[in-house]
């Protein structure tokens, strides 16, 4: 539908032989406005406007008509604030592509009220008008769908028409204008034959030639600050239009030649990536059409990825729903045909209108890809955050991981990483490059933070304290010998597949049975060796790993493998392997033990602990030191940076102490985390100096890790204290005291006494630590004092 009210009446409006005269009649009546880079909105009549004195004298003017489709329709639909949002980006984007045109002040864009526009320059004649038309006319739709998609739910469609005049007098020159602009109305009208135009032919040459190149943009898995894998980003010759990939798919996309377009891109990708590692991930852009051609087979892809030293299971389909399928259930039948050979699935744009919960809970993806656009300012945007939140939870229950794609900065990182998003993807971790590229070094920073989030003291075992005796065969076993395994030895529910004593793979008894119960699964499998359907990413762990580690890495593995077997190594050789409801059994009866005195954050010993502790020392009459630590300038950054990252501060400072206790202490000594970020350390007196001195040391430097790049070049934040008062604060620091006890004395004195120290060692500045040189408590010099 057209609007009524077009920039001229519709030709149908009017006798064909009145054209020009309404033409001429509306040009002289100013209902044309200018608005370029020299006259916003002005509404002085066009004949006397600044742009025909410097056409008048161009040997020839090129003219190109963008009409907005259904623009009436909009305006009813939506109202006029957004349609002047609409017509405003168009105007910018339009006014953008004439700036590679002519010079900036002869570039002008006439409007009407009613979406239409004339974008006027001086040319020489000698470009193509057809092919750059259409350009721009993809360059400004495109610019134009986010805006639309957010408030319409649909994409706009331009209508386009161009024309060409040469110069004359001043009075022919309008008159050759008004023709033109009538041929560009007409021209408008009839729908472009886009394989008649040069552009067409080029793409063909292009097609034919294999002239498109691979780029790659890494993902980072937040939880380890490795990558996950990188996503292939096609990309035209440099320096042509089709350098753009919404060119080329644009393009691809109205000349039907979609499918070979993407078929070259696959092959680019997966030849040029190079090699990457078992676990790792290519993220293959998918057209939904082009899953359902019948061109499209794994067959080729599978000899691609053979070539490449890949398996499916490295690849990753990124499909976007921007086009209406004409059979779902061919779509959905196809994509459970692709997941049956080990390619996973990703659902891209979410939250940018392309695709809503019903595609989501259609295609049940591995992945759901949320679009730049709630992640740019969810640091600061709580709607954005609390909505991020609840889409990270609901993957989490349908068993998809979340990629946050468009961070540009590292507190969009940060927040991410902190709202529990599993993977990221932007230009802040890195740029898309040829050859594939590694993360950014402040995405290396960001990691640091991110270890320091996953480290935790704790109570519990080394895993493998529940290790169990493995069965290993090797590569050769057969399909058929494993499945004899099983049905006689009901003890074991998995199988490892080794070499050289180390594990390559795993194979869990219902994994098997699933696929050998899949319509051709035996006469695919029974007879092939094991590694044809082994896991070939288990979850491999040493024995000293922590348990409460270990849990949290086996719940983080993908649904159907979120309870296989853990592999248990010992120097990298097998030592057994452990069930997930092993370990979570034993994590609950630790979990209990810890409950009964320690603290939740850090898993320490609490003040019950601590204040047995001391008594039972004064009961052996044994002199020893209590080192009180505590944290200078941490209420200021938990304010500034948050809660999270300011437990992140505390479980650094507690891990230093441990390490520093461990490694100069006695073998008693003692550790407790009384509380916020109070500690207490019971050790020998001879130890409690290299003890201070080492957690000073490391402290200082690690901290630096927990702020950000601008922050730690200054070595200051800016933030309100107590005071109410905004000014600049060091960076957190930890002070020390050390007292010494050797006699009897009472928790009280003990305490006060501590306190005391502590306050006098934070009167120093940064970190630091002070000795208490009054006679050691509970001595026969202190009662004296006394």
């Amino acid at each position: 539908m057209r609007s009524p009210r077009g920039l001229f009446p519709r030709r149908h409006d009017i006798p064909q032989d009145n054209e020009a005269d309404m033409l001429q009649t509306i040009f002289h009546s100013g209902r044309l406005s200018l608005r370029g880079r020299q006259a916003k909105d002005d509404q002085r009549n066009p004949a006397h406007l600044p742009l025909t004195g410097n056409l008048r004298h161009s040997p020839s003017t090129s003219l190109v008509l963008f009409a907005i489709q259904d623009h009436y329709l909009y305006s009813e639909l939506f109202g006029e604030d957004l349609v002047r949002r609409i017509e405003d980006q168009l105007r910018l984007s339009l006014l953008s592509c004439g700036a590679d045109l002519a010079r900036e002040e002869d570039i002008h864009c006439l409007t009407s009220e009613s979406g239409e526009y004339l974008l006027i320059w001086p040319s020489a004649g000698g470009e193509n008008l057809a092919d750059l038309s259409y350009a721009m006319k993809i360059k400004a739709q495109n610019e134009l769908k986010r805006t639309m998609l957010k408030w319409t739910g649909r994409e706009v469609e331009l209508g386009i028409g161009f024309a060409r005049f040469g110069a004359g007098g001043a009075g022919d020159w309008e008159k050759r204008f008004l023709q033109a602009v009538t041929e560009a109305r007409r021209s408008a009208r009839s729908r472009l034959d886009l394989s008649r135009l040069e552009i067409a032919t080029r793409f063909n040459e292009l097609l034919r030639t294999k002239a498109v190149s691979a780029f790659y943009q890494p993902i980072l898995d937040f939880t380890t600050g490795t990558i996950l894998g990188w996503e292939a980003l096609a990309r035209g010759p440099a320096g042509t239009s089709f350098q753009s990939p919404i060119m080329l798919f644009e393009l691809a996309e109205q000349l039907e030649r979609l499918f070979a377009l993407e078929e070259l891109c696959r092959e680019k990708a997966i030849m040029n990536l190079g090699d990457i590692a078992p676990d790792q991930k290519l993220f293959l852009n998918i057209h939904p059409r082009t899953m359902v051609d019948p061109d499209f087979t794994p067959g080729k892809t599978l000899q691609l990825l053979e070539q490449a030293g890949m398996k499916p299971a490295n690849i990753v389909f990124e499909i976007t729903e921007r086009h209406s399928l004409q059979d779902f259930g061919l779509f959905h039948r196809t994509l459970e045909h692709y997941r049956s050979q080990g390619f996973q699935v990703a659902v891209d744009d979410v939250g940018a209108g392309y695709s809503g919960l019903s595609t989501i809970a259609e295609i049940q993806p591995d992945f759901m890809k949320i679009d730049m656009s709630l992640v740019a300012n969810v640091d600061r945007d709580p709607v954005k955050r609390a909505l991020l939140e609840t889409i990270t939870t609901f993957a989490e229950k349908i068993g998809a991981k979340i990629i946050a794609e468009g961070i540009e900065t590292r507190a969009q990182a940060i927040c991410l990483l902190d709202i529990g998003v599993h993977y990221g993807q932007g230009y802040f971790l890195a740029r898309p490059a040829f050859p594939r590229p590694g993360l950014a070094v402040d995405a290396d920073e960001l990691r640091l933070v991110g270890d320091l989030s996953q480290k935790s003291l704790t109570c519990s075992l080394p895993v493998g304290k529940l290790a169990e005796a493995p069965h290993a065969v090797s590569s050769e076993f057969l399909v058929s010998e494993a499945q004899h395994f099983f049905e006689k030895n009901r003890a074991f529910s998995s199988l490892v597949v080794t070499r050289d004593d180390m594990p390559t793979g795993l194979i869990m008894e219902y994994h098997l049975n699933r696929q050998l119960s899949s319509q051709y699964g035996v006469a695919l499998y029974y007879k092939r060796p094991v590694d044809s359907v082994m896991d070939e990413t288990p979850l491999v762990v040493d024995e000293a790993a922590p348990v409460e580690q270990v849990a949290k890495q086996a719940m983080q593995r993908e649904h159907l493998k979120a309870y296989d077997d853990v592999i248990v190594t010992k120097k990298g050789k097998l030592f057994g392997v452990v069930t997930v409801q092993r370990i979570m059994n034993t994590l609950a009866q630790v979990q209990v033990e810890m409950a009964k005195g320690t603290n939740p954050l850090t898993g320490l010993p609490g003040n019950v602990l601590l204040e047995q502790e001391i008594e039972a020392r004064i009961a052996r009459n044994k002199s020893f030191s209590l080192i009180y630590a505590d944290l200078d300038h941490f209420k200021v950054y938990n304010d500034t940076y948050g809660f999270k990252n300011g437990d992140r501060i505390i479980k650094l400072a507690a891990d230093i102490l441990v390490w520093a206790v461990k490694k100069y202490g006695p073998g008693d000594a003692r550790l407790c985390h009384i509380g916020g970020d109070d500690f207490v350390i019971l050790t020998g007196n001879d130890s409690a100096e290299p003890i201070c001195r080492a957690a000073i040391r490391c402290f200082k430097r690690l901290v630096r890790n927990c702020y950000c790049l601008a922050d730690r070049q200054k070595g200051w934040i800016q933030a309100v204290g107590r005071d109410g008062l905004e000014r600049q604060f060091p960076l957190v620091s930890i002070s020390l005291g050390i007292m010494e006890i050797s006699g009897k004395c009472t928790l009280l004195e003990i305490g006060e006494r501590a306190a005391h120290i502590k306050k006098y060692a934070k009167s120093f500045p940064g970190n630091s630590f002070a000795r208490d040189r009054r006679p050691p408590l509970g001595g026969e010099e202190a009662a004296a004092c006394a």
